[in-house]
């Protein structure tokens, strides 16, 4: 890409959606400025920023001179505009399988312990954090279990095969949440040690939360 295309992320340290766009843009080498919207301050629902992203989330990308949201269509405009290191695969076999390994995260696991959804279990059923914690950990652990089945299948090093793709970008995000809130992994061995070997490449160390979070 022309160094004078300015690349521009908005951008929180701990959403998931932002991390997985953070990784996928290390892996294609594309350089961005990051634009802090602190979710813990509903920086999200400020008038200014649902100006430029209507359904006020994050992550959104400004580049080429769109705006760009939802991470997956993020990530499948990047793997278009940026052919390599590919993120899926051109075999039908394996794309399908490596998109259901994604969407086994991001629209199974993730969206029901999304942040808007702990808060209305909190705010409008009333729901205790120790229940809330209890609900967090029950969806990973649900997911991981199917999940695990198919990383066990995989023969690469990754749940992409000999590369990271589009499962391992959603993947990584995952495991830290995991972690997070203390869900025991002991039962998701593959899981583990994939996620072990991503976050000791570059791309995927960079982006990690604590790389990027805002000092103070």
């Amino acid at each position: 890409m022309p160094a004078s295309e300015a690349v521009r992320l908005h951008d929180y340290f701990r959403s998931s959606a932002c991390y997985r766009v953070r990784i996928a843009l290390n892996l294609k080498g594309i350089a961005y400025d990051s634009v802090s919207v602190d979710l813990r301050a509903a920086e999200q629902s400020a008038p200014a920023y649902r100006a430029l992203n209507p359904q006020g989330f994050v992550p959104m990308l400004e580049m080429d001179g769109l705006k760009l949201t939802q991470s997956l269509a993020i990530i499948d405009y990047l793997d278009a505009r940026v052919p390599e290191p590919r993120f899926v695969s051109p075999d039908p076999v394996a794309r399908s399988r490596q998109l259901a390994m994604a969407l086994m995260i991001a629209c199974d696991i993730h969206p029901i312990n999304n942040l808007r959804v702990l808060n209305y279990l909190k705010r409008e059923l009333d729901v205790a954090e120790p229940a809330r914690d209890d609900w967090y950990r029950h969806w990973i652990r649900e997911g991981f279990a199917s999940l695990e089945t198919m990383a066990a299948a995989e023969s690469g090093p990754y749940l992409g095969g000999k590369s990271p793709g589009i499962a391992d970008i959603c993947l990584v995000p995952q495991m830290y949440n995991a972690r997070r809130f203390e869900v025991a992994l002991d039962d998701f061995p593959h899981l583990v040690r994939i996620d072990a070997a991503l976050t000791a490449l570059p791309a995927f160390a960079a982006a990690h939360p604590d790389a990027v979070a805002p000092a103070g």
